[in-house]
């Protein structure tokens, strides 16, 4: 609970800071409001035993996107709630419940194993949940803006081995790799987002400096770590400001 406070005031803050040819977003919704779908939101996901939790996520994300407007027009979400449970059951749920039941059937069975199983839970479920985070991707970038439909471009099985090679490269590294990582993903699927219309086609892009971008949001890390996390308010505008730069809109 006290997360999803905390983090509406980071993207109030966020969205009302970010510019766009000498113009900035605003942001219209209240903390009341906000707070009434939070705990209504969390207690029906209870109630339901987390079946709600795709409906509750949808209605968090929309009340940001379509409170936000830019140049006077609003964002939109078209995310639909079931799209979200149901990548969530396929991707998630079932495959967990499914190595839950054949984990624990070995690990009763051959008590010795316990190490060698826990290896293969952790590995298969490093593997099940690389499409979720494709498909959530996909799922979360399906916005209306003025004329324009913004969306995600990409096929299936590239952008998967994209998200598994970035996320293998972080575990073997011990997470030094992490924040280069998540950059390059940033860009991966900031340039395939289009914004099209009747008669226009744009699309969104990143300039990626590999070795400057992962020196730059290290020295920020490391400046909280040895503040103990006093500097991360300053970190975190630096790095949005360096992201937000670098990032760009242009005909398609």
């Amino acid at each position: 609970i006290f997360i999803y406070i905390i983090g509406f005031f980071f993207a109030t803050l966020t969205i009302e800071n970010i510019s766009f040819n000498d113009k900035n977003a605003r942001f219209h919704g209240s903390f009341g409001s906000y707070l009434g779908i939070f705990f209504l939101g969390l207690f029906l996901t209870i109630i339901t035993l987390g079946i709600y939790g795709a409906w509750f996520m949808k209605k968090i994300i929309t009340y940001f996107l379509d409170n936000t407007s830019f140049d006077g027009e609003r964002l939109k979400f078209k995310g639909k709630g079931s799209s979200l449970f149901v990548i969530m059951l396929l991707c998630v749920i079932l495959p967990v419940i499914i190595l839950s039941l054949i984990m624990g059937y070995f690990m009763f069975s051959n008590p010795g194993f316990l190490p060698t199983i826990q290896i293969v839970t952790n590995t298969v479920i490093f593997i099940i949940m690389v499409p979720f985070y494709y498909l959530f991707f996909r799922w979360m970038i399906d916005i209306d803006f003025s004329k324009f439909h913004v969306t995600l471009e990409s096929s299936f099985w590239p952008s998967c081995g994209k998200i598994a090679l970035e996320i293998f490269i972080s575990l073997i590294t011990c997470g030094i790799y992490a924040p280069l990582a998540t950059v390059r993903l940033y860009k991966y699927f900031i340039d395939k987002t289009v914004l099209t219309s009747e008669n226009e086609r744009k699309r969104t892009g990143y300039d990626l400096e590999n070795l400057n971008d992962f020196l730059f949001i290290w020295g920020q890390i490391l400046l909280t770590i040895i503040t103990a996390t006093i500097y991360f308010p300053w970190a975190y505008s630096k790095i949005g400001k360096r992201i937000a730069g670098k990032s760009y809109i242009t005909e398609y």
